[in-house]
């Protein structure tokens, strides 16, 4: 019976998955906030439900939000949590007290959000302007799931931007600035300066703010808009920072110096100097919540909070004999921060990396950065309409590794296998798969189904 009830609710998460779907998708969001304003209003404003934690930034966002979770539950608080995009399966993005959402909670707050959605569709299709996209919708079916679960506290990690996405319908008493680099100019803007000025759009009112390290153009505009909002303003190096850190068996060690204190010797089970500074960004944010940034945290809070912080996807092993690495790296900022945490946590001499990108990144800068690895290069595409064809990237590789270095394998199982082939071949090698985060999400439920040395 319980096996039954199980499978028909996974059906119909699978449902609402393939309505969303159905949307405008995400790589080509709609800049404005009326519709899902107007969606959570006919609702009964679940965005007001509990306060929310609110991050935005080009690179980390994902990890900083997933670590915040973990040190507001570590707090005691019950959470809820909201990313994108997914890895494996959509539920992933809709986290309740550290789980991903039930089909059951899916579904069922799915019928209750459906005939409100539906009222806004025919109020934009009146007003000739096109439906709800899909991060519209799932922004509102996330709000009614944490009103329905209850939570204490949202952690809202944007979609794309921030000043017209989706989920700045909720005001945050916290807004988190991850780092900002060059992403999305096409949607955000061909500068640092116009891209942080879109994504400063989440300070709201007496807001605290708390900014990782920035360039010095993203900084002004964010200083410019703490000021227009009577915000507080911390900014890593300066309010808060990392203060020593050392290498250790599955992760590091990190002293953080915090808003209201230092937090010594932390076990954090990631890798790699920006996972650290994620960290503290993380510590400050939940310093500012709970304490208005002057109470320090306890000490077995901050501990267990990093300890039990996870990031998929993210410098993850994926298999063994030989070793598979994936990292969802797909800007040339992360694909930087990824080769030097290679270099400092792994002790491998050559990589068989198996690339793919979707076509509106910079794919040439992600090469670049890879190219500093040794080892060949097979090129295939993530299973996305976005992707940009592998003969496309293959030019861009071989412009700059050289044919000898390159490999075109279309069907990304295919590219795991001669990858790990070639990898088996000698001992100091790996397998890293990289530069799309929706080809990592492919190769993790590759490498699940197959158990490669993982079970």
């Amino acid at each position: 019976m319980s096996d039954a009830h199980d499978h028909d609710a996974a059906d119909a998460a699978d449902a609402v998955y393939a309505a969303l779907v159905a949307r405008v998708g995400e790589g080509a969001p709609r800049p404005r906030l009326e519709p899902t304003r107007r969606a959570v209003e006919l609702l009964g404003d679940p965005h007001r439900a509990a306060p929310v934690i609110h991050l935005t930034g080009t690179n980390g966002k994902t990890s900083t939000s997933r670590m915040i979770e973990s040190l507001l539950r570590a707090s005691g608080l019950r959470t809820g949590l909201l990313t994108s995009p997914h890895l494996v399966r959509f539920t992933e993005r809709i986290r309740i007290d550290g789980e991903s959402v039930s089909d059951e909670a899916v579904a069922r707050n799915w019928e209750e959000i459906l005939p409100f959605v539906a009222i806004v569709d025919a109020e934009l299709e009146q007003a000739g302007e096109s439906p709800l996209t899909f991060f519209e919708v799932l922004t509102v079916l996330a709000f009614a799931c944490f009103a329905d679960a209850p939570v204490d506290v949202v952690v809202l990690e944007v979609g794309m931007g921030g000043e017209w996405d989706s989920t700045n319908v909720a005001d945050g008493q916290v807004a988190v600035f991850t780092p900002i680099a060059l992403d999305h100019q096409a949607r955000l803007g061909s500068t640092v300066e116009a891209i942080a000025r879109t994504k400063s759009g989440i300070i709201k009112p007496a807001a605290a703010v708390v900014t990782a390290r920035q360039p010095d153009a993203a900084l002004a505009v964010l200083e410019e808009a703490a000021e227009l909002t009577e915000s507080t303003l911390a900014v890593e190096d300066d309010a808060f920072a990392v203060v020593g850190r050392t290498v250790a068996v599955g992760g590091q060690l990190v002293t953080i110096r915090g808003l209201a204190g230092e937090y010594r010797d932390l076990f954090l089970p990631l890798f790699g100097a920006h996972q650290a500074e994620n960290a503290a960004v993380a510590v400050a944010a939940v310093e500012a919540f709970i304490g208005g940034g002057s109470v320090r945290l306890a000490d077995e809070v901050v501990e267990r909070g990093l300890a039990e912080a996870s990031s998929p996807g993210r410098l993850q092993l994926i298999g063994i004999e030989p070793t598979i690495l994936v990292d969802a790296a797909h800007n040339p900022h992360g694909a930087r921060a990824l080769v030097s945490a290679l270099d400092e946590f792994f002790d491998f001499d050559e990589f068989a990396i198996v690339v793919g990108v979707v076509d509106d990144k910079d794919a040439a800068g992600i090469v670049d950065a890879l190219a500093e690895l040794d080892g060949p290069m097979l090129v295939t595409a993530p299973d996305t309409e976005r992707a940009l064809p592998a003969a496309a990237l293959e030019a861009i590789v071989t412009e700059r590794v050289g044919m000898k270095r390159t490999l075109v394998v279309e069907r990304l199982d295919d590219a795991l296998e001669e990858a790990r082939t070639w990898a088996a071949e000698a001992p100091k090698r790996a397998v890293l798969v990289t530069g799309s985060i929706v080809l990592v999400g492919e190769a993790m439920a590759i490498a699940d189904d197959r158990e490669w040395g993982m079970a």
